[in-house]
């Protein structure tokens, strides 16, 4: 299992457009063939950082999901509202035996 981590940084006054971005995309993405799982996380701190995590079944579905026009849509419209650059992080679930 892959899991995808997005770190982004709004403008302060731009939260609220991005909230509902994602309240309109958030059912379409978990629905997305691949898509295991899909949660939004603020930071205890800076309550205009937000970071999406995601489990995807591979990375194969992960990218089929960028190239998707469901991604590019909601990224376009996502992307004007930074403040900053986003981070993002993919790694592979480890259990150890």
């Amino acid at each position: 299992m892959l899991i995808r981590i997005v770190r982004m940084t709004f403008q302060k006054e731009k939260v609220e457009d991005f909230l509902a971005i994602f309240s309109e995309s958030k059912d379409k993405i978990r629905n997305f063939q691949g898509c295991l799982h899909l949660e939004l996380l603020r930071d205890a701190e800076q309550p205009h950082v937000f970071m999406t995590y995601s489990h995807w079944d591979s990375e194969q579905s992960l990218e089929k999901y960028r190239q998707s026009a469901l991604f590019q849509t909601t990224w376009a419209a996502t992307k004007l509202l930074f403040a900053d650059k986003p981070l993002a992080f993919s790694s592979y679930s480890f259990v150890k035996v």
